[in-house]
């Protein structure tokens, strides 16, 4: 488990989440992108929350390590996506012709 800490905010949650979070937000910032992303966490209070997040080249983002004995909530979905956007981002898919030919003339365009 690991604590997230975003902005004033510290969340509880998992190792992998925490990491992929800080990964994602390095390759967005680089990028000059932005995304948000819902991740399942632990709130300050011990309940269950959903906190989407924000990730942007001026996000303030940590992840430190904790010794909590709790379950890691289940983000299995949030992985996945920022596993796919990062894999997008990182080797983009070829650009590929459009099927249609182009006109050879002005008359040919059927307005």
């Amino acid at each position: 488990m690991k604590h997230i800490t975003f902005a004033d905010k510290t969340l509880l949650s998992g190792d992998q989440v925490a990491d992929l979070l800080l990964e994602y937000a390095s390759l967005l910032a680089g990028k000059g992108d932005a995304d948000t992303v819902t991740i399942h966490a632990i709130g300050p209070d011990g309940n269950e929350v959903d906190a989407t997040i924000l990730l942007d080249a001026g996000a303030p983002l940590m992840a430190e390590t904790t010794n909590s004995t709790m379950p890691e909530p289940d983000n299995a979905e949030a992985v996945s996506y920022m596993q796919e956007k990062m894999m997008l981002l990182s080797s983009p898919p070829p650009v590929r012709p459009h099927d249609e030919t182009m006109p050879e003339s002005y008359e040919d365009l059927n307005l």
